[in-house]
């Protein structure tokens, strides 16, 4: 791996092109796992070669008084993801057989809680976070899911940083709003079950 700050790489990548396999080789990972999340993993190289073929192409246009180009890549990644976003809500409850699926707790009782939880909360959560205005859910799931700081998820979508801080409140409100109203219906659901049992 090359020595020096992304900002060097994307630099000297300015007049040795093959220098930017060293921005791919430090960051694709993290992107890749990204995009796994976002839409599968099916689309995920593609997008992802998309994401390094527009990073290369615009490389000129990167500010190099970041050190980091990592934020400046989830930009990059979140437009790309803009294309696809009709099938996230699809493919997100798809993942939830991927979290019933985790390490459960060994006490056979806790797992079939844990495995019955997760069937029947993922799909909702994935709903819920679906139905967030574009902006709440890319600023959110950059700042959940990718661990990135206020500050990086500012840079990352061309925003101010208090755009990205009121976003992620209200993206939390409607979750927990909408959570909320998930958990009536569950209990609802759950005594309605229980009388069928009971007569």
């Amino acid at each position: 791996m090359e020595p020096g700050s992304d900002a060097d790489i994307i630099e000297r990548s300015l007049g040795e092109p093959a220098a930017f396999a060293s921005l791919y080789d430090r960051h694709a990972a993290v992107l890749y796992r990204f995009l796994v999340r976002r839409i599968g993993p099916s689309a995920a190289d593609g997008l992802l070669g998309d994401t390094f073929r527009i990073a290369f192409e615009r490389r000129a246009s990167f500010d190099r008084g970041h050190e980091s180009a990592r934020p400046w890549l989830y930009g990059i990644a979140t437009r790309v993801l803009a294309h696809h976003r009709r099938a996230e809500a699809r493919r997100m409850r798809a993942a939830a057989v991927l979290v019933a699926s985790r390490e459960a707790p060994i006490d056979p009782a806790q797992r079939a809680a844990a495995s019955h939880d997760a069937r029947e909360l993922w799909p909702l959560v994935a709903d819920a976070i679906s139905a967030l205005p574009v902006g709440e859910r890319d600023a959110l799931l950059l700042h959940v899911w990718e661990d990135l700081a206020y500050d990086e998820i500012a840079r990352a979508l061309g925003v101010p940083i208090g755009t990205v801080r009121s976003r992620i409140n209200r993206a939390r409100r409607r979750l927990r709003e909408l959570t909320a109203q998930s958990g009536q219906q569950a209990a609802t659901r759950s005594a309605a079950g229980r009388g069928k049992i009971e007569s």
